[in-house]
Order: C-alpha cells, then structure tokens, then sequence
C-alpha cells in the first residue's frame, strides 16, 4: 500500500529559551497507510491535537518531515500548504463546528463550493455522503433541529465533502453517549471503507480505538504501538 501520511522525527516546543518552554513531541516517527484507519490514544494534554495540527499542515514543527500522499509539506509556503491542506486533508473535532444558519445539505455543498465544484455536483455529492450516514432524510434541516449524534454525521460528511486523502479526528465522538458514538463511528468506519480514505483518530475510547486496524498510544512525546 501506499503511504498516506508519514511523520518523521516531528518535535514541537512550545515557548522555547523560555523557563515555561514545554516539550510536547519529542521526535514522532508515524506512517499511515492508504486506506487504513488508525487509533490514536493518550491522555488530556498529551499533545495529541499539536501532533494531528501538524500532520494536517495546521501547525508547524521545530524539527522533522510532514509527507502527505508522497509530497514532503515540510518546507511548503503558506499558500502551497493552504491548498494542500485543502485538497488532501479533512478535519473532525469533538464539537461539530457546523454553521447554524444553513442546513445539513448546505453545511457539506458549501465546502465544495469554495473548491468550485458546480452547485448541482455539489449537491449531488453532499445527498450521497449524508445518505451513506443515515442522515438524508434530515438534510434540509438546521444544525440545532438535529441529535448531536445527526450533527457528528453531518460533520463527517463536511470532512469528506472535497474527497481527502486523509481524515483526522480529534475525539470525534467525545461528547456523544456510548450508543450514539458506536454509530457515528461505524458511519465513520463505512465511508471510509468505501472510499478508501485513510484517517488518523485520537480518542478516549478504547473500545472504539480497538475496533481500528491499529492502536498507537502518544506517551511522553513519542508514538509507541499500544
């Protein structure tokens, strides 16, 4: 298989010289694989979203190589990275960040539009994605008119909405109830087995975590198998 994110020697201090300096990554060595869906488990403050903010060219490292889909990102401009990031990357956090004043269907057509994808392919996309999620039949509906569980979904579908080559999701189903989270992530795990999108996932659900195709733990900067 092809590599769809690798890390190399990534290390990331914050206030560095300072005596407040902080060593949150301490030489990350990661590879991910084209189609393969990886847990990623440590605890609050492990660094885990500074090392998903640098794997999706959100942030920048001190030291070390960011490679998505063969590209070596590391010395990009901000322009190149923008672009990258928006043609190879899709983002999912624990709150779902959808915009209240458009509905479901227009929450994944607008991303699609900003990539200037026709409105009719757009839409037709977006009733494809919200349907595979169990959600078509909410699509005209408002972010506060749906479940929080609907709202994961629809955020699913936002990520996906422009074809990434690699999701990261940062506690993606952290604040949904144990039933509910068990299908927003087997709606998850259905995607990306039919697209054979590749994703990075950080959570505190080792039950989820298990059901993965690896389990990695963050511990004391460094990515070890868990």
């Amino acid at each position: 298989m092809n590599e769809a994110l690798a890390l190399h020697g990534i290390r990331k201090t914050y206030n560095p010289g300072k005596p407040t300096a902080v060593e949150v990554l301490r030489g990350i060595d990661l590879t991910l694989q084209t189609g393969e869906v990886v847990a990623l488990v440590a605890p609050s403050g492990a660094g885990k979203s500074t090392l998903l903010h640098i794997a999706g060219l959100l942030d920048t490292p001190d030291e070390g190589q960011v490679i998505l889909a063969g590209t070596d990102m590391t010395r990009l401009g901000d322009r190149a990275r923008t672009i990258a990031r928006r043609d190879l990357v899709g983002f999912v956090y624990q709150f779902h960040h959808l915009l209240p004043e458009f509905t479901a269907l227009e929450n994944v057509v607008l991303p699609q539009l900003a990539h200037g994808t026709p409105r009719r392919d757009a839409e037709s996309r977006a009733m494809d994605l919200l349907d595979r999620v169990g959600v078509r039949p909410r699509a005209h509906h408002r972010p506060a008119q749906l479940s929080g569980g609907e709202q994961q979904r629809v955020a699913f579908c936002r990520a996906l909405a422009n074809a990434p080559r690699l999701l990261l999701a940062d506690e993606p189903t952290g604040n949904l109830d144990p039933d509910t989270s068990d299908r927003v992530f087997a709606a998850l795990m259905d995607l990306g087995r039919s697209t054979g999108l590749s994703a990075l996932i950080a959570t505190h659900n080792l039950a989820l975590a298990a059901r993965m195709d690896r389990v990695l733990r963050l511990d004391a900067g460094r990515v070890v198998p868990a």
